[in-house]
């Protein structure tokens, strides 16, 4: 399953990650947000969402390692990907039939959020 990791780019930004090649996904303490840290399996498919500002699918990446051994602070470690060539906002998701039932739209201070197959196709559609 895809799933959607949310972060102030001023903080850690896609750039960031692009410049690192990999990095510990950890700090996240919202409970539902942390299953789905838990839930990760490594070479699934991550879409990494800039907040603030942007709100923007801005790049991918791939789950490399999860390390669930702490349950209440799991610490998964993604690998870059690639840039989104066309940078979905948070508006255009919104107008897209497909994210109607997402928490993406109904929990929108989750920081970890699972996307359907067709949801990630089209954030990453070129």
């Amino acid at each position: 399953m895809p799933f959607l990791l949310k972060t102030e780019p001023d903080v850690y930004s896609f750039a960031d990650l692009q410049r690192d090649g990999e990095t510990t996904w950890d700090g996240v303490t919202n409970p539902q947000a942390v299953k789905y840290l838990r839930e990760m399996k490594p070479g699934e498919k991550l879409v990494i969402y800039h907040t603030g500002g942007a709100r923007l699918a801005v790049g991918t990446a791939t789950v490399v390692h999860v390390d669930a051994s702490d349950p209440k602070t799991p610490q998964v470690r993604i690998r870059c990907g690639k840039s989104c060539g066309a940078h979905k906002s948070l508006d255009a998701m919104k107008a897209e039939p497909i994210f109607s039932d997402s928490p993406l739209l109904r929990q929108g201070r989750l920081s970890v959020v699972p996307l359907t197959e067709p949801q990630y196709r089209w954030i990453t559609a070129q």
